[in-house]
């Protein structure tokens, strides 16, 4: 008889898959937390308004019609729209989070408690459940009951001082007070989890953007605490090290040359610049020495860089040990070979068709990463009221009731 074809084994599953997450959630911090859990294997439950949805969705049209905000952090979630604030839409709120090993919310301030979505009031109602608040401020103080966003959150965390130049402060481009936010919630809950499954109890956390932007500071924060002082932002240098710059090249690029200590402003001096009289010059022997002479340093450096192409000073530092890295532009990092070579980017479905999406940061030969699709607002929510065992019947009283929308064209109902 013919050999039978070996049966493939089934594709590894990834780490959380089987774990529900719930999530109330708007704009970057709780979306983007719940996107690291949904690359995980998790399967995310994303409750929207029915009208607005999710304010991403609407910032720009650039994706092929769909904001590059929302297809950036919505991939591998299911859209349930729901008017929560409706009593008609309680019995699909209570199923839902019956099932929920993970509920996440960062709606306005006082909104979660009101609709009993708070993580102390979920953690007491469900003990198996790790509930999550997401703030701008935390619970308690002065601003707890702000509205916060990035911007505004950087600015009064002292990010945006820490930025820019000492006369012209600025918001770093990546939103860090709302990603930074989001994976500390995302650690905090994986390490909830794994606590539930040796104790069996869930955790009920709370992560405010202000305390993320605050620990983020770090070494600047404690230098102004025990000095009564901060150190100026220097634009593309570092006002703790130096050399440490951006530099003109030859052909019109600008390369970053950096040191750390003082074994590599000896390389820097020696072996790159050939300027053996700065790495003898005993003025020059100290981090802080260096930094009070970064002047005449970026001159020397500068010099050089300026006589040599962007590709010569790169090798040529490799070669000396030096970390090196072209500037880039936004734009030119769409094609960037790290990028490429690598199979980083990828397609995702979308209800407009297939999108660019990046692999996600963590990845392992342990389990296939998923990479589905990116939904439209309400796309499942047919399908989860079947799951969560409402009767086509039942179905239409809360669409009569407004609780949920009417049934759109995409809807995936599962139904017959």
């Amino acid at each position: 008889m013919p050999d039978r074809p070996a049966t493939q084994p089934p594709p590894p599953a990834p780490p959380l898959a089987g774990t529900v997450v719930v999530s109330f959630e708007q704009a970057v911090s709780a979306p983007y937390c719940t996107r690291m859990l949904a690359d995980l294997g998790a399967e995310v439950v994303k409750v929207e308004h029915p009208r607005t949805g999710d304010l991403t969705r609407w910032f720009d049209d650039a994706a092929g019609g769909m904001a590059t905000y929302f297809v950036w952090l919505n991939r591998n979630k299911r859209s349930l729209a729901l008017d929560c604030k409706r009593p008609e839409a309680r019995p699909v709120l209570d199923r839902l989070l019956e099932r929920a090993d993970v509920v996440v919310q960062n709606l306005a301030p006082g909104s979660a408690r009101r609709l009993g979505l708070d993580a102390a009031t979920l953690a007491e109602r469900y003990p198996s459940m790790v509930a999550v608040d997401i703030s701008g401020y935390g619970t308690g103080g002065p601003l707890d009951h702000r509205r916060a966003y990035d911007l505004l959150v950087q600015a009064e965390s002292g990010s945006c001082a820490a930025t820019g130049q000492a006369d012209a402060p600025a918001k770093p481009g990546i939103p860090i007070a709302d990603i930074g936010t989001a994976m500390q919630a995302a650690a905090g809950i994986m390490a909830a989890l794994l606590a539930r499954a040796r104790t069996g109890a869930g955790a009920a956390l709370q992560v405010s953007m202000f305390d993320t932007a605050a620990d983020f500071l770090g070494f600047a924060l404690l230098y102004a605490r025990y000095t009564g002082e901060e150190r100026a932002p220097i634009g593309m240098s570092s006002p703790i090290v130096a050399p440490y710059n951006a530099y003109p090249t030859k052909d019109g690029r600008t390369v970053v040359l950096g040191t750390t200590n003082d074994a590599e402003w000896q390389r820097l001096a020696r072996d790159l610049i050939g300027r053996p009289d700065l790495a003898d010059d005993p003025s020059l022997a100290t981090t802080p020495q260096r930094c009070a002479q970064r002047g005449r340093l970026d001159e020397a450096v500068g010099a050089w860089a300026s006589t040599l192409d962007l590709a010569e000073i790169c090798a040529r530092a490799d070669a000396a040990g030096i970390g090196n890295a072209e500037f880039n532009r936004v734009t030119e990092v769409v094609d960037h070979p790290q990028l490429t070579a690598r199979g980083r980017w990828r397609e995702v479905g979308s209800p407009v068709g297939p999108l660019a999406s990046l692999l996600p940061p963590v990845i392992s030969p342990a389990w296939t990463t998923p990479l589905e699709d990116v939904p439209a607002l309400g796309e499942h929510t047919a399908a989860i009221l079947t799951d969560l065992g409402f009767t086509p019947e039942a179905q239409d009283e809360l669409r009569r009731a407004g609780a949920v929308p009417p049934r759109p064209a995409h809807d995936q109902s599962g139904e017959s």
